[in-house]
């Protein structure tokens, strides 16, 4: 509105969605600096008050970005001394943090002296930012210095300042203080581990500790979920050892298990293990496998493949076009009746997908390891953590892109989710497995229940394929939100259908589900046996 002038916001307006562009952590807030800024400039060339809460937002926006610009921190600095506020704590936090990426130990011990005029024992955060200062520097004793002084000022050790320290010893190479520290945190009962498993075993790798590396994956799966990250590393080192038929089953376990997945690096790694063994059928398979999941090849690996691939006159695929799968199509639709969100552009053209999955969910926490795989190479860059990272966002977008314009028309017409008129052609028994998984859940009694937005007669459809499907089923309306009932033996036959579909971790399936919980209070005052609507 502004941009298109004429227009001249409240300063409540200006601070309200500055406020609104940093609520979310730092690591999906930093993108958007931009606007962030542009509220500021306007704020200031319109001669409205700057607020505390703005120079602090900007300055925390500014030390979570890639490449940290120090110059534009100073003058935000200095500009919010002259308005007349002192840096408080957060600000503070802020610039530790910033120079935590930077290595920049002078401005960080200026900035710890005045954090300790604050308060004498400074959050654990600011003890984590300071190793990591030294860290850059190398000076990996030092840290520790601060990880002891850090435990002896606070009385306790949080996840962050394990996970940072164990990271700084395991990069050092300082293999016997890593592994004391590890069993130290190991014992406090303390999650995650993961990422401290992961340094480890990666320390492990470039020593060529292999018996070690090995030892440690097997402790990290008694402690930890399985995930990409912790295969991989025994995955290279297993072909590093040249064990290809153990590194086999480990690469067929990853492919078959939804919970931890296969990604390029890992791909990469198995192919190459074929390649230097003489496999060479088994690394076309691969090479193939790479090819439809459009995964990149290396290029060392890939020169080896034009010369074996010649020799059978095989024309040499590279994974080039963007092309959604029909496996990928159905489960599109199937998670866009569960609710999943598209963004679109002002002409309509492009379109942006964006995956929320519930962090305290069991089987969220496997469908999205399973989803973020399989739209890999769909993703926005920054969502994409490097191959070291286990990681995975609880919220992800993709590329803007033409090729979800038909499900952005469907589902998505007018900027509100809609149910399509041609829906019931769609309701394949997979499309109703991501629906439940994404947005269902089921009972104590059994009973399935299916959450959904739209038009009442986008609902009556849906209810009309189910019956000709031999299910009947209940509809309540709670809010913009129609709740379909799937009950008793119905329940049984819906199951039956979708069964081979559901993703579920057997492990973790019933564990801490907080959602379940959350579901069941949410439909516990819907009764579907009664005749109203409501």
């Amino acid at each position: 509105m502004i941009q298109l002038g004429g227009y001249q916001p409240r300063l409540s307006i200006h601070n309200s969605v500055f406020k609104a562009l940093v609520s979310n952590p730092g690591i999906l807030s930093k993108n958007y600096l931009k606007q962030a800024e542009f509220i500021y400039h306007h704020l200031v060339t319109t001669g409205l008050d700057v607020h505390k809460e703005i120079y602090g937002g900007l300055i925390w926006l500014h030390s979570y970005q890639d490449s940290i610009d120090k110059e534009r921190i100073a003058e935000l600095r200095e500009a919010m001394l002259r308005a007349g506020f002192e840096e408080d704590r957060e600000v503070l936090l802020s610039i530790l943090r910033a120079c935590a990426r930077e290595g920049e130990v002078e401005e960080a011990e200026k900035s710890w002296v005045k954090l300790l005029e604050f308060e004498n024992d400074p959050p654990a955060l600011a003890f984590v930012y300071k190793m990591e200062v030294y860290s850059k520097v190398g000076m990996p004793m030092k840290s520790l210095d601060i990880f002891r002084e850090m435990q002896s000022k606070l009385g306790r050790t949080d996840v962050a300042a394990y996970n940072q320290i164990i990271e700084i010893l395991c990069k050092a190479q300082e293999s016997e203080l890593a592994e004391s520290i590890m069993a130290d945190f190991v014992k406090s009962d303390l999650k995650p581990l993961t990422p401290s498993y992961v340094y480890l075993l990666s320390m492990y790798f470039n020593l060529e500790l292999h018996d070690k590396l090995e030892e440690s994956f097997y402790k990290c799966l008694e402690k930890c979920r399985p995930n990409c990250a912790i295969y991989s590393i025994y995955l290279n080192s297993l072909v590093k050892i040249g064990n290809i038929d153990k590194a086999e089953d480990i690469f067929n376990q990853m492919n078959h298990d939804a919970t931890i997945g296969v990604n390029a690096r890992s791909c990469n790694i198995i192919l190459s293990g074929y390649l230097s063994s003489g496999k060479h059928l088994k690394a076309e398979k691969v090479y193939d496998f790479m090819c439809l999941k459009k995964y990149e090849i290396e290029s060392s690996l890939m020169e080896q493949l034009d010369y074996i691939l010649s020799l059978k006159r095989k024309v040499v695929k590279r994974p080039i076009s963007m092309k959604l799968s029909k496996e990928q199509r159905e489960i599109m639709i199937g998670l866009l009746l569960g609710g999943l969100r598209i963004d679109s552009d002002d002409r309509r053209r492009n379109h942006i997908i964006r995956f929320d999955f519930d962090g305290n969910s069991g089987s969220h926490y496997v469908l999205k390891s399973h989803i973020y795989h399989l739209f890999f190479e769909w993703l926005h860059p920054t969502c994409k953590p490097g191959d070291n990272s286990e990681n995975i966002p609880d919220k992800f977008c993709t590329i803007a892109s033409s090729h979800f314009g038909f499900y952005a028309d469907q589902f998505w017409s007018k900027g509100e989710p809609s149910i399509p008129k041609l829906v019931h052609r769609w309701l394949s028994p997979c499309v109703l497995a991501y629906w439940y998984m994404y947005g269902g859940h089921r009972n104590s009694s059994g009973d399935i229940l299916l959450k959904v937005k739209g038009s009442r007669e986008g609902v009556e459809n849906i209810v009309r394929k189910f019956k000709g499907m031999s299910m009947d089923c209940k509809v309540k309306r709670k809010g913009r939100v129609f709740w379909i009932g799937i009950l008793g033996s119905n329940s049984t036959w819906f199951w039956k259908l979708v069964e081979p579909y559901v993703i579920e971790n057997k492990d973790f399936a019933e564990a801490g589900d907080e959602t379940k919980e959350q579901d069941a209070k949410e439909t516990e005052d819907i009764n579907f046996n009664s005749d109203s609507d409501e």
